[in-house]
């Protein structure tokens, strides 16, 4: 297992952090209509869009996923489950707090986020999308598909690629995401399920090299 930054050539560890450098959109925070945290492996994202709540950033927090092989372990009764918990344990009123937990993909997470928002009568016209740092520009596409007529604000933790890699454990599993990250910004469009966004070569590059040097787990494979 490759676990430390130290276990990567140089070379590898440059190519991570372009793709690190790319999924982020260093977006001005502001306030909004409501969070939405998306789930995830990452306890971080409930720690950040609670941050933002008490900072007064919104009124309400959404919080949105089911599990997903990576979570069921961690979080057995559920992503926002044990989010919603978390953001309590941080301060963030119960009520302030609605959970969603259901989603199982990004489409998912914002289609349903919007059906219990319609249900508990909350109007929203913008969102602050509180995900992983290498998931911004590949949640920001997804949204702006599935829901064009909100206004996104995408915020994550503010952590440098090294950090995260230490609160991971496993450089292998995070240069992973960020491989297969990329590689759905260039396919999923064509899917239909996110908008298009701007990859540059250098990053299409980046990402062919690391999938080369074993960085795969999170590669879609061709349909046999």
């Amino acid at each position: 297992m490759v676990e430390t930054r130290t276990d990567i050539s140089q070379d590898d560890w440059d190519d991570a952090q372009l793709l690190w450098d790319y999924h982020l959109l260093h977006h001005k925070i502001r306030p909004c209509s409501v969070i939405i945290g998306l789930g995830s492996h990452d306890l971080g994202v409930a720690t950040h869009a609670a941050q933002l709540y008490l900072e007064k950033m919104a009124p309400l927090i959404v919080f949105s996923g089911a599990n997903s092989p990576t979570t069921v372990a961690r979080f057995p009764r559920g992503e926002a489950v044990h989010y919603g918990e978390h953001a309590v344990s941080l301060g963030v009123p119960r009520s302030a707090i609605v959970l969603e937990p259901h989603a199982t993909n990004t489409a998912e997470n914002f289609r349903f986020s919007r059906e219990v928002l319609q249900a508990v009568g909350a109007p929203v016209i913008s969102v602050l999308l509180v995900s992983k740092p290498y998931e911004q520009r590949r949640s920001l596409a997804t949204v702006m598909k599935t829901w064009p007529e909100v206004d996104v604000v995408c915020a994550s933790e503010a952590v440098t690629l090294s950090e995260y890699v230490d609160r991971i454990g496993s450089v292998k599993s995070v240069v992973d995401m960020l491989v297969g990250t990329l590689q759905r910004l260039v396919e999923y469009p064509k899917k239909g399920f996110i908008v298009d966004q701007e990859v540059p070569v250098e990053a299409v590059h980046a990402f062919e090299r690391l999938r080369d040097s074993g960085f795969d787990s999170r590669v879609i494979r061709p349909a046999l």
